[in-house]
């Protein structure tokens, strides 16, 4: 089995571990096509002469798998191999984006059609999501973690900055199948990878609803885990509700319309970069209480523009906003891959993303009603005080200040 003491590990920091770099490769190239994937596929819906509605069905069949299967892979997680798990995960996306490729290709590209492939690659990316957790914690030692998890999220945000541009030359320039084949390959490329780790499967004898059942004693027994995530799915739905659903509205009425909104957006994408640049650098001893509080930075674009401040103050709570959310989300998953036993990261894993994706839906549904009855910028406003609102009773939970970088193991974190 590779463990944590992969030899070479200690000595040049996780990229020493062969298995991390893989996983690491792996990541990375999936990352290049999961950038282009979202204009490709909206641009097949309407090529296939959809409209906002269709589109809107296609993002729902991506979406809802992710929070059906999630609980499903974080059980697998800890039940079988891994690696395994996400070589199978990846290999069903591809074979999901391919078959969109093709289909978008020949020219057959219904709604219905489309739907049906994202609901598959939604269904792969969720199962595959807890693994990919608890794979991080035996590749690399416990020390290591903040910056392997840096590490992770390098790629990711460096493509979110090329990405979409590069995703958009290459359709405006050949169609959405090229960029849909490229993602399609990335995932496969990804795969063979991914089954190389070969992360030995863990010992159990109880069945999989006994393991979800102690997966939910478990998880409701750990405070700052449940109280975290309770808070963040206020938090992220207030982001999206009044960053994604409304900051575009606002742009447009206030600001330069489209372009002044893709520069706050890439303003906002360099802050996530730079935060993964300070986290890589930053040793941080209290991991939980920093990712609380940088995490309520993303309350600060919302203010911003619901004052209707001008542009450039915008453009600053953005990119702020960029590196306290990069830095929360390193924080929080060293933190979180430190004081769960490696036995249950699926299932913790698990508990955790169903609330954060449940924000997805929520956050529109509510700002939609919202605007309904006031205008934009005073929802903004309330979304940003929202989330202040989350952070200061989050701060108000004593276990935010006891999981720290050392992983004492308290009654309910112990193996």
């Amino acid at each position: 089995m590779q463990t944590a003491t992969t030899p070479g590990t200690t000595r040049r920091g996780p990229l020493g571990s062969a298995g991390f770099r893989r996983f690491l490769m792996a990541h990375l190239i999936s990352s290049t096509g999961s950038a282009m994937a979202p204009l490709a596929l909206a641009y097949s819906v309407i090529g296939g002469g959809g409209g906002a509605g269709s589109l809107s069905l296609v993002l729902a069949g991506n979406t809802v798998p992710a929070i059906a299967f999630l609980l499903a892979g974080g059980v697998l997680a800890d039940r079988l191999s891994r690696s395994r798990i996400l070589f199978a995960g990846n290999l069903l996306a591809a074979a999901a984006q391919g078959a969109l490729a093709l289909i978008v290709a020949g020219g057959h590209a219904t709604t219905a059609a489309i739907a049906a492939c994202g609901l598959v690659s939604g269904a792969a990316t969720a199962v595959t999501a807890p693994a990919a957790q608890g794979a991080v914690r035996l590749l690399v030692t416990a020390e290591q973690l903040q910056r392997a998890n840096a590490l992770l999220r390098l790629p990711g945000n460096a493509v979110k900055l090329l990405g979409p541009v590069i995703g958009g030359l290459v359709v405006a320039a050949s169609g959405p199948a090229w960029a849909l084949a490229w993602d399609a390959a990335t995932f496969a490329v990804a795969a063979t990878l991914l089954l190389g780790l070969r992360l030995d499967a863990p010992l159990t004898v109880t069945s999989a609803l006994d393991d979800l059942r102690a997966g939910w004693t478990g998880f409701w027994s750990r405070a700052w885990l449940w109280t975290y995530t309770a808070a963040g799915t206020v938090l992220v739905a207030a982001w999206l509700a009044g960053f994604q659903l409304l900051g575009p509205v606002v742009a447009a009425r206030r600001y330069g319309g489209a372009p002044d909104w893709g520069l706050v957006q890439a303003t906002f994408a360099g802050g996530l970069l730079a935060g993964t640049l300070l986290a890589l650098r930053l040793r941080t001893h209290r991991l939980l209480l920093v990712s609380v509080t940088t995490g309520s930075g993303l309350a600060l674009p919302l203010l911003a523009l619901g004052v209707g401040l001008a542009l450039p103050y915008v453009l600053l709570a953005a990119a702020l906003a960029g590196v306290g959310l990069d830095l929360a989300i390193v924080a929080w998953t060293t933190a979180f891959q430190r004081h769960v036993p490696p036995a249950e990261l699926g299932r913790m894993s698990a508990f955790n993303q169903v609330g954060e994706r449940l924000a997805v839906p929520l956050g529109y549904l509510v700002a939609g009603l919202a605007a309904d009855a006031w205008d934009s910028r005073t929802v903004l406003l309330a979304c940003a005080t929202l989330i202040v609102a989350a952070t200061a009773v989050n701060l108000c939970v004593p276990d935010v200040y006891r999981v720290d970088r050392a992983g004492r193991a308290g009654p309910a974190e112990r193996p």
